[in-house]
């Protein structure tokens, strides 16, 4: 899996992909950018497509075990699959920080402490070994600090 984190206008993910209980990489892309639409996703690599599919419209009739944070129109959402009803969003308040991926429960507690979304991230890295590689961020509110 993965960890991302979102706090202060800023998303902050890791680089690792697994496969089972091997790691690929540790400077996977985890940000998509589709027709003006980013995508920062967690679970399974392969059925990435098959979400930003459905976020578009084209629903998935195998199942999609993948979720993520998008950011449309500059609106924070978060998106997953549904077998029955197919793609599901919710927007989320800018005001508060939000976690999802393996790691999100330390993540989430390292905000609640104060820590920003990266620092969150990397705090998410000591326990989750799903977690790890390199952090990198992305500002999706120029008016907050980054």
């Amino acid at each position: 899996m993965t960890t991302i984190a979102y706090k202060d206008g800023v998303i902050a993910y890791d680089g690792r992909q697994t496969r089972s209980d091997r790691i690929v990489s540790d400077t996977a892309p985890k940000c998509q950018v589709v027709d003006g639409v980013s995508f920062f996703l967690s679970g399974a690599v392969c059925d990435e497509k098959a979400l930003i599919s459905a976020y578009f419209g084209t629903l998935s009739p195998a199942p999609v075990e993948c979720s993520g944070f998008v950011v449309d129109g500059g609106k924070l959402m978060m998106v997953g699959h549904d077998d029955k009803t197919g793609i599901w969003k919710q927007e989320l308040e800018l005001s508060n920080p939000d976690a999802i991926g393996s790691g999100a429960a330390y993540a989430l507690a390292a905000m609640d402490m104060g820590a920003s979304a990266e620092e969150a991230v990397r705090a998410a890295m000591k326990r989750d070994i799903y977690t790890g590689g390199k952090v990198c961020a992305v500002i999706i509110d120029p008016a907050k600090p980054g």
